[in-house]
């Protein structure tokens, strides 16, 4: 009889066809860990996307005071806008994209107010206010517009100006004039020269009627007077003439390195000038007068004569007779020369006659005005010192040598270096060469330790430790829950191999596939069933026993 197998094919469900029905047909434990995976990848992104947020700020007010603050802060509150302070100093720091329309609503509301009062204060009057109380807030109004005005100056930190308007009166010799006081802090590493205190006391004296500039004082932090009780700043070098003096101190070693570099190389020199000017402002006028020089004549300027004659009584004289009777002749008198006795009639008598001249003449004198004006600046001192190191070379085994210079090559750098600053021995001038050779000490390491403890790199690790931490979860909610799940619900279903067949076939005999499909071989004997009807044929008697084992469920 030939052998005949039995092949039972099972009944295949279909896949359902969409996604979601397929998610719905995993397994509970599938679905429940996909779940927290989606839940941690979206804790994760927030969590990112509000770190890189939380760094994005930006100042929306500096330095505002803790009144101001708090107001502002108020108003924050109740607009959820989120802020921040900076340490150490009155700054509100907000996200960089709300800076500017924060800034416009705020300054709508009047914030921040600042802690100095201008013009305000006379927006609203009190009712009843006394002439007393309008007089002191037309004060404050003054010292606050006049403090903003100066802190708006770049060098100027903060400042407070106090005026002392008195009362006035109906007399006016009895009138007192008004004074001022400025008082300053600067930036750190600030300074003011003098045009700029100058201006801040012009300002002050014009923005206040019969206030002088005299009478305003300037001073700074730390109570020094910036400006003079005259009115003119405080003697003393200001930033300019300093910052002029290093220019001419740099012009002058600049001068002798470039002369010196060329013969004694490079790095082989280091050179120091230092100068004294002198800023000084002197004028002096001098009126001279001397009598005409050389062969010029004197020059008349105006020349004045004045001559008077009177007759004298007359007296009985002569004949008796008709000739002393006859009428005097008339006087004659030269036109030029000196005046004559006037001629009375003749053979009349006549008296003396008194007669008196004056001449006054005046003439040009030399008269010279001389007006000179020191020049400030002007260089007082040179004072250099040059240090050259020795000549250096090889000696016969390539080892380094040095050698000092001869006196006669310092004397000749010398006179490179006098010539070279314009050496003035009558102003006191000094060059010093010194030939001495450099010590080139090597510069220690700095052991920093191993790599983990270097700061950077400590401070890399704390910054970037919780992206890190955030990244690494998210990749084990990715790898560890969320892609068995995709990789289970996308994975292509089973090809149908069509109903429950129970047919009995050859071994050589192939099933039928359904729907037309092409048939499939039926399986082959297999080599254990072959071995164990083998046995089975050679020794029944041990598979009895081992099927009577099977059936009474003992271990074989």
């Amino acid at each position: 009889m030939p052998c005949m197998d039995t092949a039972v094919v099972p009944q295949i469900t279909p896949a359902p066809a969409g996604f979601g029905a397929r998610v719905a047909a995993l397994p509970t434990k599938t679905k429940v860990n996909a779940a927290i995976g989606i839940a941690a990848l979206v804790a994760v992104v927030v969590a990112l996307a509000l770190t890189m947020k939380g760094g994005d700020y930006k100042v929306l007010f500096a330095n505002v005071s803790e009144k101001d603050g708090g107001a502002i802060v108020e108003r924050l509150t109740q607009m959820n806008v989120p802020y921040r302070f900076a340490d150490g100093s009155g700054t509100i720091m907000v996200p960089a994209s709300q800076v500017y329309d924060l800034r416009l609503k705020l300054s709508a509301a009047g914030l921040p107010k600042g802690s100095i009062n201008g013009y305000e204060l006379l927006d609203k009057t009190p009712f009843g206010q006394t002439q007393g109380q309008e007089r002191i807030n037309v004060q404050r109004a003054l010292e606050g517009e006049l403090t903003r005005t100066i802190q708006s100056l770049s060098s100027v930190q903060s400042a407070r100006v106090h005026l002392a308007l008195p009362n006035q009166n109906g007399f006016f010799r009895e009138q007192q004039k008004p004074s001022a006081s400025v008082v300053l802090a600067l930036h750190p590493g600030r300074t003011l020269d003098r045009a700029q205190v100058a201006g801040i006391v012009h300002l002050v004296s014009s923005s206040v009627p019969e206030l002088n500039a005299k009478a305003v004082s300037v001073i700074d932090g730390s109570g020094a007077l910036l400006s003079s009780a005259d009115g003119a700043p405080a003697q003393g070098l200001d930033t300019q003439q300093l910052q002029y003096l290093r220019d001419v101190e740099a012009n002058y070693t600049k001068r002798v390195i470039d002369l010196l570099e060329p013969v004694i190389g490079r790095d082989n020199l280091r050179a120091s000038v230092t100068a004294e000017l002198d800023f000084s402002q002197t004028e002096l006028t001098a009126e001279e007068y001397k009598p005409n020089q050389g062969e010029n004549p004197a020059t008349v300027r105006a020349s004045k004569v004045e001559e008077s004659s009177q007759p004298g009584p007359g007296t009985p004289a002569g004949v008796p007779g008709a000739q002393s009777n006859q009428p005097p002749v008339p006087a004659t008198a030269p036109i030029n020369g000196q005046a004559q006795a006037m001629q009375g009639a003749q053979g009349g008598n006549a008296g003396a006659n008194s007669t008196r001249r004056e001449a006054e003449t005046r003439y040009e004198v030399d008269r010279t005005v001389r007006v000179t004006r020191g020049a400030t600046g002007t260089v007082r001192r040179l004072n250099a010192a040059v240090v050259v190191n020795h000549r250096g070379g090889t000696d016969a085994k390539g080892k380094p040598t040095s050698t000092p210079l001869s006196a006669e090559e310092i004397e000749k750098l010398t006179a490179l270096v006098q010539q070279g600053i314009g050496f003035n021995k009558d102003r006191g001038d000094s060059v010093r060469v010194v030939n001495a050779p450099f010590r080139t000490e090597p510069v220690p390491s700095v052991d920093e330790g191993p790599i983990w403890q270097r700061p950077w790199l400590q401070d890399l690790l704390r910054s970037g430790a919780a992206p890190a931490a955030l990244v690494l979860v998210a990749l084990l909610a990715l790898f560890g829950f969320v892609r068995p799940a995709l990789k289970a619900a996308t994975a292509p279903p089973p090809e149908p191999v069509g109903g429950r067949v129970d047919e009995v076939v050859d071994d050589v005999a192939a099933l039928p596939g359904p729907d037309g499909m092409p048939q499939l071989e039926a399986p082959r004997a297999n080599e254990k069933l072959e071995a164990a009807r083998k046995l089975a044929k050679e020794n029944p008697a041990a598979v009895a026993n081992i099927v009577r084992g099977w059936v009474n469920g003992e271990a074989t």
